[in-house]
């Protein structure tokens, strides 16, 4: 089969490799109807995640049709239209049972190296490195799905790929982050990075009752989308964020404030950035908090930082002293995305949201490497890429 593979920073291919088998009574393979580039995939491109090896299959937002199921993967039948969460997850361990999919204890093979880096390891992903299982990526024209008893959701025929290919991942994410924030109404919610996850975010939080949102980018078709939502945008090339947000609530700050960047922050010209990018560059470093530190900064006295931007390693200089003297709660996740599968998919079927107003550009699989560079690049007015295989 063709799937897009790994071969170091910035290259990308798209090549043959073996076609998925049943290796577990539990598996099904599905045939991918769609797929996606997400915005942490970027991670991988810009060789920022580690324990990559060459020829790894990537990508885990997928969606397709079942042709093969063991038999003990009950619940599915060859024929079911299917979307797969990127999480990988038992259903019977300690945190499966408490709905804290994306930390199963069971799926990570590679467990001990992630415990090595983060004190215990989450549950495997797919197609994101030999940290989190190795587990070949859904950027492919067929995908092997282990514990598909537990993981993928069956769509109804009258749903497009578009509007529900986004529950594997970038839905829920938003959703999540906006969650948990505890929004109640008459809340503002400031939101950092208007990509894909945050482009939900924003939605999101609107669902959950806010007044207000707060969206911050730089790149116009980003802006013009959370505009398009009914947020206030702040191009952060334009004017100083801390300023702005205290202005816009005055003096108080934002109730909760969600980080939907990540490791990989760009911002205007100041002190803690630069720092940052001479770190990772010299290899002193592993991310570039910038978004937190200020997202810590403009979040009111015991108000919510969530955080579903992608971190990896250790970050540095980051204003505790301001969030405990101030009263304020963190929370953050990998998304257990089977948590939240039924009601997203619901708001979908009852017309609240449209997942599919965030696809910009379409192409095969042949087309990837090139896209991978389009999304990277914020090219053509590029916010999010689906792939037909």
């Amino acid at each position: 089969m063709r799937a897009l593979t790994w071969h170091g920073k910035g290259d990308i291919r798209c090549e043959s490799v073996p076609d998925p088998r049943i290796e577990d009574d539990r598996d099904a393979i599905i045939k991918v109807t769609a797929c996606a580039i997400c915005g942490s995939d970027l991670h991988i491109f810009n060789g920022l995640i580690p324990s990559m090896d060459h020829g790894d299959v990537i990508g885990h937002e997928a969606m397709g049709e079942v042709v093969e199921v063991g038999k003990a993967a009950t619940g599915l039948k060859v024929g079911d239209r299917v979307v797969v969460p990127f999480t990988i997850s038992c259903g019977e361990c300690f945190f499966c049972q408490r709905g804290f999919y994306s930390a199963c204890e069971r799926t990570n093979p590679d467990r001990e190296k992630a415990r090595k880096l983060w004190g215990n390891s989450p549950g495997g992903l797919f197609g994101y490195s030999h940290l989190l299982g190795g587990y070949r990526g859904g950027q492919a024209e067929y995908l092997r799905v282990p514990h598909a008893d537990v993981g993928p959701i069956r769509v109804p025929d009258e749903l497009t790929d578009d509007q529900v290919l986004f529950l594997s991942d970038i839905f829920p994410t938003g959703y999540m982050a906006a969650e948990f924030c505890d929004i109640v109404p008459g809340d503002t919610i400031a939101i950092w990075g208007c990509g894909p996850v945050g482009q939900m975010a924003i939605r999101s939080a609107f669902l959950l009752g806010a007044e207000r949102v707060i969206a911050i980018d730089t790149v116009p078709e980003r802006l013009r989308l959370a505009g398009a939502a009914g947020a206030a945008t702040i191009d952060f090339m334009e004017e100083d964020i801390y300023d702005r947000i205290m202005e816009m609530t005055h003096g108080r700050g934002a109730d909760a404030c969600i980080d939907a960047v990540g490791t990989e922050a760009h911002s205007r010209a100041s002190l803690d950035s630069f720092v940052d990018r001479v770190k990772v560059a010299t290899y002193l470093g592993t991310d570039r908090p910038h978004v937190l530190r200020q997202a810590i900064h403009c979040c009111r006295n015991f108000g919510t930082v969530s955080i579903v931007g992608v971190y990896g390693g250790l970050l540095d200089k980051i204003p505790f002293g301001s969030a405990i003297n101030r009263g304020l709660t963190f929370r953050m996740a990998q998304t257990p995305v089977q948590r939240y599968l039924p009601s997203l998919l619901q708001r979908i079927r009852n017309g609240e949201i449209d997942p599919s107003f965030v696809i910009t550009h379409r192409g095969r699989l042949e087309d990837g490497p090139d896209l991978y560079k389009t999304f990277n690049e914020r090219k053509d007015g590029c916010v999010k890429v689906v792939l037909t295989p």
